[in-house]
C-alpha cells in the first residue's frame, strides 16, 4: 500500500462532528451529511469518554486496484494530524477502517463496494481439522510478542519475503524507512508477534491493540517455508491472544470477493462482516447489498 501524501485542499469532509450521545458506545445514531461534488458521505455520532472531537477527512489519489484487474481504487483517510489519533483510530476500527503505517483509512470508492471489513468472533472460534494439521506441523516453533520496532534481523525477513512475494509490485526492494512507515506506529499499541525455530525469526505478524480487541495488520514469513503455511499459524495465534486476553474481535481488514489471494480470511469463523451501517454475521451479508459511497461510510 502506498501511503498518502495529504494536502490542506485535498479535505473532502470538512470537520466531522463526533458528538457525545450514550455512555454505551455502541450506542450510534445519524447526524450529518456531507456534499463535495458527486461524493456524498453519511457520518455517525459516537459517544466518547473524551467528550466531543472532530476529524478531517481526506481522499487519497486514484490508483488501480491492488485486488481486482480492470478496477480503479481510492481511499479515505481520517486527519493524520489529529491530537488524539489513537481514540480516533479505536472508534473508526469499529466502522470498517484499517491502519497503515500511522494512516487510518477504508475504502472509498464511488462505483465499488467489493472490500468488506472483516473480524472473527474469537471466543466463539473452533479449530478446523485444517487448523488443526497446522498447529501440529508448527509444535516446534516458539512465540513470543513484543513492541513494534525496527531490527536488521525484521527488515532482512521482511525484505526476503516481498520480494518473492510481491515482485515488481512497488513494494518489493525496500528501504529500511519504507518498513518504518507501513508497519510502525508512533502513537498506537503495536506488538510483532515473533516466531522462531530453534532460535531462527521465521514470521512476523504485526499486530495491534485496539479497545474491542487485536488488528491483524500484516504478515511477513520465510518464503522457503511455505510448507508449514506460517500466516494461517500466525491468525491462530492471534485469535488465541484474544482468546486470552478475554478480547472479543480479531481484526482482518478487508475480504475482497472473487479475489482469490484474501479468500483465506472467510476461514476463520463465525466471524462478522461490516455492512456500512452495523457488523452483521458473515452468512447474513451475502444477502446485504452494500451500497459505493453515495452511502454511509462512517
Amino acid at each position: 500500500m502506498r501511503l498518502p501524501k495529504f494536502r490542506t485542499n485535498s479535505s473532502i469532509g470538512y470537520w466531522v462532528k463526533l458528538l457525545p450521545i450514550a455512555k454505551d458506545l455502541g450506542d450510534f445514531q445519524f447526524c450529518t451529511t456531507f456534499h463535495t461534488g458527486s461524493f456524498c458521505y453519511w457520518f455517525d455520532t459516537v459517544s466518547l469518554v473524551m467528550g466531543e472531537i472532530r476529524i478531517k477527512l481526506y481522499q487519497g489519489s486514484v490508483s488501480d486496484c491492488s485486488y481486482l484487474e480492470d478496477k480503479q481504487a481510492v481511499n479515505i483517510y481520517a486527519d493524520p494530524h489529529h491530537p488524539e489519533p489513537r481514540a480516533v483510530y479505536n472508534q473508526l476500527i469499529q466502522r470498517g477502517f484499517r491502519r497503515s503505517g500511522e494512516f487510518v483509512y477504508r475504502p472509498g470508492c464511488q462505483q465499488c463496494s467489493a472490500c468488506v471489513p472483516v473480524r472473527v468472533l474469537c471466543s466463539e472460534f473452533k479449530t478446523r481439522r485444517t487448523d488443526r494439521r497446522n498447529m501440529k506441523k508448527n509444535a516446534d516453533l516458539s512465540v513470543n510478542f513484543h513492541p513494534a520496532q525496527y531490527t536488521d534481523e525484521y527488515f532482512e525477513l521482511y525484505t526476503r519475503y516481498l520480494n518473492r512475494r510481491h515482485t515488481d509490485s512497488g513494494m518489493d526492494n525496500p528501504e529500511p524507512s519504507d518498513f518504518e512507515r507501513f508497519l510502525l506506529n508512533p502513537w498506537g499499541e503495536t506488538l510483532f508477534l515473533d516466531v522462531r525455530l530453534d532460535g531462527k525469526l521465521v514470521a512476523v505478524a504485526v499486530t495491534d491493540s485496539v479497545t474491542e480487541g487485536l488488528s491483524a495488520v500484516y504478515t511477513f514469513f520465510d518464503p522457503e517455508m511455505n510448507s508449514r503455511a506460517l500466516g494461517r499459524y500466525c491468525i491462530l495465534q492471534q485469535i488465541e491472544l484474544c482468546k486470552l486476553m478475554s478480547l472479543p474481535y480479531l481484526y482482518m481488514g478487508y475480504w475482497v470477493n472473487n479475489c482469490r489471494k484474501m479468500e483465506y480470511k472467510t476461514e476463520y469463523r463465525p466471524q462478522q462482516h461490516f455492512n456500512g451501517t452495523v457488523w452483521v454475521p458473515s452468512e447474513e451479508s451475502d444477502e446485504i447489498k452494500i451500497t459505493p459511497h453515495d452511502s454511509r461510510v462512517a
